[in-house]
This record gives structure tokens, C-alpha cells and sequence, in this order.
């Protein structure tokens, strides 16, 4: 049986500011009477264009407007459930010894392969085997990571419950779970539940396991996975959208910055687009290329975070290897099991125990507004404040400046460490927006007055005083030395 949507368009209409919404009560409006079952599943196809959110009790209220708070996000293992259909799905394709003999050993090679393409830039294939074996590698700590970045719009009252999001390369889903269920944490908090339309982009056969996972998610979630290739789909076909995302697949794409601009004109002018990708210099410094393309001055389009712009119409034009790094999240059984797995006859004696575990969670994001907005509309100024464009002219001398914390501590980054000759001193990436030419302040004496360099944020807007600038010949860079003769204070957390 079949509704009149106009007339239950108007029904909703009327009742919604009087009292809940109940498909047992409204079915009384239509000439036909239909089935309060029938009634429901019409109002959840419909909740998101009638602005309505379904309780527990099975009624239906409008959707709050108010944005979410952070939820606290720290989570310390991928939820069972997801891990539970990644498994079963793995049983279904080679059986419960999955791990071991020959499909073992091509679940391994597949992840081998996807790192390889990743660190090296290269184009990323996709079959069956390949998206399982990367669901178990990368679905937890790609899971961790998005709920951070969230964090970034929530602290600023800029993440709405009520928001359509256009997911470009979704992958197996690991940021899609995490975006949903951050949100129901947070409005489980503060309000009524979340209303999200979720359009997923995804080409490849990982698209069958996004498809099995996405059904985990609760009630007031409607998803669509469309299986087109980002630079075949129109954006505008799913309307104007909340949030945008870009997440582990920018360096997959053909032409990153081209793409990601046509998508960009989708988002409404209060949204946000967010991109993320893995930490490595590749991959990251790709995203920030990405970046600085849609965010050029006089684009309109602005960085929202966390690599601010403090110098206005200025854009940086360094290396730019930001990114953030979170505590460990545990290795579920599935990467346990794949990692200790008898390797076949075709298994491989080079690789090491925990080759297979992916257990931190070191990323670099961008987020970008189009209607302009940054997280903080705190500026430098030219009377106060020298410029990174124009450090060549401080070396050997002291100066003031206002800046971005824009790493964590690189002197204990593995491969970072040794980029930068494993300085027993705490070393940290920052910019202004301004530079050219890479940037790190480098703490040679710890004090009180010092001590915001060590403990703020990745993102946080420092304040230094009497820093001492010299070059380094070994890094190609600018070391800004904070010692006992320097002050830094957190200006905005």
C-alpha cells in the first residue's frame, strides 16, 4: 500500500509543534486508513525533508536545530559490531580459517600491496580481497581519527545534529561509522538524536562491506551508496550537502585539487569540507596541496583548521608535512589473527611480527568553509608579530611571533625523527600561514614560562616572545629555539 505524501506532508505540518508525531494516530487522516507500519516507513523515507527524528517509542518530533557538543572521543578498539560483519564476511568468502593457507596469504599480500601504493603515491586497485584485507588493517585506526577531527567543528558550536553528508571515496566506511556515532554520542548528551542523510561515493567492490556495515547504524540514518567514480558523479544530484567529505582517497584520484573544487560548490555556505589523510609525507603534504589550491586568497573559500591563516590574503607555500598524532587504539582479533596467520607455502619469512596490526593513529586533515569562517578569527599583527614569509631577515636575531602548533613532537616520530637527525630536543613543526620555507621550534630549556610549547594541541594558536631564529643548513629550514630566555603562551586552545 501506497501514501499520499502530500498528504502526509501536510499532516506532519500541522501537528508537528502540537504533539509527537504517532503513524497510529495519523493514520486516521488518510481516507484509506493504511497500516501504521506502513505510515512509519514513510515517515523514516521522508524524516530528513520533513525535518522529524523517530524516539525510541516509536514517534516522531522535530528534529532539533542546535549544534552537538564533544562527547569526550577516545576510543580505544573499533566497536564489536563492525568488527563482527568484517568477519563474517571474511568467513563467507574463505571459511573460518580465513587467516591461514592460501587466503591468508593473498589477505596479506593485499594489504603489503595497498602500503606499498600508499607510500609510494601510486594508483589504488581495489578487488574483493583487497578492500577486505584493508577493512582489517585500517578500519579501526581510520575509525579513531574521524571523531577527532569532528572535534575540531564541535568545540566551536559548528557541527549540526541535522546534516546531509556527501561522502567521496568512502571506502569500507571506517570515517562514515565514526561521523555517525560520534554524533549519537553527543546528542545522547545534550538533545534529541541526529538526523543524517549519508550519500556515500564508492566505485569499487569495497562498496559491498560499506553496504553490510552502514546497516549497524540506528534509526534517523538514511544512507545511499552510489557506485560511480568521483569525477563521473554529479554532486549536485544529491542537493546541497552539510558536510563533504574527502577521507584516505585524495591520492587516488586523478586530478585531487580539480576534483575536490568541482565538489566544494556543493557544499552550502554554512558547511564544511573535511579531508583526511594518512600521515606520511606523500599522502600528507598531498592533502595540504589540495588545500592551498581551494583556499588561495580572493577564492572565498577559507581553512577553517588546523593550518591557519593569521596573515590575511597571505597563503604558505612550504613542504607543509602537518599532522596530528592520537593515543594507540587496540589491535582487534581480526588483525591479530591475520598477522599470526601460517603464511601458506607462499608465505613470506620477511615479515615481522605486527606487520599486519595497525594499532597507531597519526593523521593530517584539513577542514575548509566556504562562507570564509576559521576556527579563530585571531590575526597577527605587523606591530607586534614577525611574519614566517620574511624569517630570512630575523636570523641570529630574537623575535616575537604569533603562531600554529602544527605537529607533535618530531623528535619521536619514527620516520620523521630521522628526517629531522633525531634531536634529542623536542621538536615542533608551526606556521603562520605566511612561510615558504619550513619552520620548527625547537625546546632547548624547559620552564614555566615555556612549558605551552610541549602541552598544547595540535592546532593551537601559540604566542612566543624572544625566540631566537637561526638556519639550518641540514634541514633546509628555519629553527625557531625556545630556551630559558623565551615565553609562550596558549592564545587560543
Amino acid at each position: 500500500m501506497t501514501v499520499d505524501r502530500d498528504r502526509l506532508r501536510d499532516t506532519v505540518n500541522y501537528l508537528r509543534e502540537v504533539r509527537p508525531i504517532d503513524p497510529e494516530e495519523i493514520r486516521e487522516y488518510f481516507d484509506d486508513t493504511p497500516h501504521p507500519a506502513v505510515i512509519r516507513q514513510e515517515l523514516r523515507t521522508a524524516a530528513f525533508d520533513l525535518d522529524l527524528v523517530e524516539r525510541e517509542d516509536g514517534t516522531f518530533v522535530p528534529a532539533d536545530d542546535t549544534p552537538v557538543s564533544p562527547p569526550g572521543w577516545a576510543p580505544d578498539a573499533l566497536p564489536a559490531e563492525y568488527e563482527r560483519v568484517v568477519v563474517d564476511r571474511l568467513v563467507e568468502r574463505f571459511g573460518l580459517d580465513w587467516a591461514d593457507g592460501a587466503s591468508g596469504d593473498e589477505l596479506r599480500e593485499a594489504v603489503r600491496r595497498l602500503k606499498a601504493d600508499y607510500y609510494h603515491g601510486n594508483p589504488v586497485e581495489y578487488d574483493e580481497t583487497a578492500a577486505l584485507g584493508y577493512a582489517i588493517y585500517h578500519l579501526p585506526d581510520y575509525y579513531a581519527a574521524m571523531g577527532y577531527v569532528l572535534d575540531d567543528l564541535a568545540e566551536n558550536g559548528d557541527l549540526p545534529r541535522t546534516l546531509r553528508v556527501l561522502d567521496v571515496g568512502a571506502g569500507v566506511g571506517g570515517p562514515a561509522l565514526a561521523l555517525i556515532d560520534y554524533l549519537h554520542e553527543a546528542a545522547s548528551d545534550d538533545g534529541e538524536p541526529p538526523l543524517i542523510e549519508y550519500h556515500a561515493l564508492e566505485p569499487s567492490p569495497a562498496a559491498d562491506l560499506l553496504e553490510a556495515l552502514l546497516e549497524e547504524t540506528p534509526r534517523n540514518v538514511r544512507t545511499t551508496v552510489h557506485r560511480e567514480r568521483a569525477e563521473a558523479f554529479d554532486p549536485e544530484s544529491v542537493g546541497e550537502v552539510d558536510l563533504l567529505t574527502f577521507c584516505n582517497v585524495l591520492s587516488e584520484l586523478s586530478d585531487p585539487a580539480a576534483t575536490a573544487e568541482q565538489y566544494l560548490d556543493s557544499v552550502a555556505d554554512d558547511g564544511t569540507m573535511l579531508a583526511i589523510a594518512p600521515a606520511d609525507l606523500e599522502t600528507a603534504t598531498g592533502l595540504r596541496e589540495v588545500e592551498r589550491a581551494l583556499a588561495r586568497p580572493g577564492s572565498g573559500a577559507s581553512v577553517y583548521s588546523p593550518t591557519l591563516r593569521l596573515w590575511p590574503d597571505e597563503s604558505p607555500s612550504d613542504r607543509g608535512w602537518s599532522f596530528d598524532v592520537r593515543p594507540d587504539v587496540e589491535a582487534p582479533r581480526m588483525q591479530q589473527q591475520l598477522d599470526a596467520g601460517d603464511r601458506g607455502e607462499r608465505g613470506s619469512e620477511r615479515d615481522e611480527p605486527g606487520t599486519f596490526t595497525k594499532t597507531s593513529v597519526q593523521f593530517a586533515y584539513a577542514l575548509l568553509r566556504p562562507d570564509g569562517k576559521r576556527r579563530s578569527q585571531i590575526v597577527a599583527s605587523e606591530d607586534r608579530h614577525a611574519k614566517a614569509a620574511e624569517m630570512e631577515r630575523h636570523v641570529s636575531n630574537r623575535i616575537d611571533l604569533l603562531t600554529v602548533k602544527l605537529s607533535p613532537d618530531l623528535s619521536r616520530q619514527g620516520e620523521q625523527a630521522r628526517e629531522y637527525g633525531a634531536d634529542p630536543n623536542p621538536v615542533f613543526k608551526i606556521g603562520d600561514g605566511s612561510e615558504d620555507v619550513e619552520q620548527y621550534a625547537v625546546l632547548t630549556q624547559h620552564t614555566g614560562l615555556n612549558r605551552a610549547l610541549g602541552e598544547a594541541d595540535y592546532g593551537a594558536v601559540l604566542s612566543m616572545e624572544n625566540a631566537l631564529v637561526l638556519w639550518n643548513d641540514d634541514e633546509e629550514a628555519y629553527n625557531l629555539v625556545v630556551d630559558g630566555e623565551t615565553v609562550v603562551d596558549l592564545v587560543v586552545p
